[in-house]
């Protein structure tokens, strides 16, 4: 039982990685962020990463064959969806910073582009996409068991954005009008850092 939980704990950590990176580059995004926000978007990425394993269980035991012909696109979307999203923030990151004020014009504080619900599901399935392969690695768990480390998985993914989005927050403050630029960087390198590992590694 110990060595089941320290497992499901282990495999929550590597999986929440890239969670982690992009709860820093929305935490950079959106400095003012309350802490009821940070919990609904740490728990939309916590909520992927335990779905994403138990349909990758499912396919498994249920659509071998169908599974493994899509497991090979996995790479694909996850840079897809990241390279568009991170694409997205560095160009209203970009051009929010471009106008020159006229002198003697007052200048209002930038806000960054606050992240909307659809963006957020984006970043929660483009973040966890590959945590489907965790299914077969958890092939031989009963459904139970397959459930709780999935439940284990999500926690643990929960803990970490939520210390990435904190983390982001503060770093803000201290970039000034550049953490948005910083933080669409971070989503476009993640992006290519998924692809690469599952197309090449």
């Amino acid at each position: 039982m110990i060595t089941f939980v320290f497992n499901s704990i282990l495999l929550g950590v590597g999986l929440a990685m890239d969670a982690f990176s992009v709860s820093i580059a929305n935490g950079l995004n959106e400095p003012g962020m309350r802490r009821s926000r940070e919990f609904l978007i740490a728990g939309t990425y916590a909520f992927f990463q335990f779905l994403m394993p138990v349909i990758g269980w499912f396919c498994v035991h249920e659509l071998v064959r169908q599974f493994r012909v899509f497991e090979k696109f996995i790479p694909w979307i996850a840079l897809l969806l990241l390279l568009w999203i991170g694409g997205k923030m560095l160009l209203d990151a970009i051009r929010g910073g471009e106008p020159e004020d006229a002198p003697g014009e007052t200048t209002e504080p930038e806000t960054a582009a606050v992240l909307t619900m659809g963006v957020l599901l984006l970043q929660g399935i483009a973040t966890s996409i590959d945590a489907l392969s965790v299914g077969f690695a958890i092939a031989g768990y009963s459904a139970a068991a397959a459930f709780v480390c999935a439940l284990i998985i999500a926690a643990v993914t929960l803990l970490i954005c939520m210390g990435g989005l904190t983390a982001g927050r503060k770093l803000s403050a201290k970039l000034a009008g550049k953490a948005g630029i910083l933080g669409g960087c971070i989503l476009i390198f993640i992006g290519i850092e998924i692809f690469v590992r599952g197309v090449f590694l």
